[in-house]
């Protein structure tokens, strides 16, 4: 496909690409809004941020009220960052701090699932991410985007890896970041993303789950590149359907 980017005249299309951990989702949903020209809408950056603030107020020992009670002081804010490199980028701005790497942290990895579990954080961050659509052209990655966030999206995927792909991810990630982390062994960022696959999964409010509509796309031996042109060609198929 053609990386000039697609137009869509009249209708707007939603592109709702879901999944586990370290599945490839982000990557492949910055490179396919790129593609086509639309905006991209990292919804983990966002629960990730509400996370960062709240260790920062109350380290590891906080209740579901103290984060609800942070909620209305919290702003987040995306912003695309046109580098006139051959892809934009997306800085996560707190409260008019930019921390786009501050929410990369182990710690705040580690907390995230349990804050984004809290059902009034979801129900605040769902309903910026409706309000940040609003007669936009968007590809938003998450775990219930295609379920919850938007169940009638125009273009459903949901990506899955094999948990030792995913662990390499993860490790190569990490080191890209920091030195502090070149010791996290393959086996522990498997445990730890089989650990954080389970609380997603089971968790009663807006669970990790395959939208029953969603193409399933197996990216264990894919590269990024292939992933990026499977979506775009169910992309190309939806905006004709519009």
């Amino acid at each position: 496909m053609s990386e000039k980017h697609i137009q869509c005249e009249d209708e707007t299309l939603i592109i709702a690409i879901d999944g586990p951990a370290a599945s490839g989702k982000s990557t492949t949903a910055r490179l396919v809004a790129d593609k086509l020209g639309y905006m991209y809408i990292d919804t983990g950056a966002m629960y990730r941020a509400v996370t960062l603030k709240t260790i920062r107020r109350f380290g590891a020992q906080y209740t579901e009220e103290d984060v609800a009670a942070l909620l209305p002081e919290t702003h987040i804010e995306l912003r695309r960052e046109d580098n006139h490199s051959a892809h934009t980028s997306i800085k996560v701005f707190l409260d008019d701090e930019e921390v786009t790497s501050d929410i990369r942290s182990q710690e705040v990895s580690a907390e995230v699932s349990r804050v984004s579990a809290i059902p009034r954080v979801r129900e605040r961050l769902v309903a910026l991410q409706r309000e940040m659509s609003k007669n936009e052209r968007v590809v938003l990655d998450g775990r219930d985007i295609g379920t919850v966030v938007f169940p009638h999206a125009d273009v459903k995927v949901y990506l899955v890896a094999s948990i030792e792909e995913r662990a390499r991810r993860r490790q190569k990630e990490l080191q890209d970041q920091s030195a502090a982390t070149l010791n996290a062994s393959i086996d522990d960022l498997a445990a730890r993303l089989a650990t954080r696959d389970r609380f997603d999964s089971t968790r009663d409010h807006s669970p990790l789950s395959c939208a029953p509509d969603a193409l399933r796309l197996d990216t264990t031996n894919m590269t990024i590149e292939c992933q990026v042109e499977a979506v775009l060609e169910l992309a190309s198929q939806g905006i004709k359907k519009i």
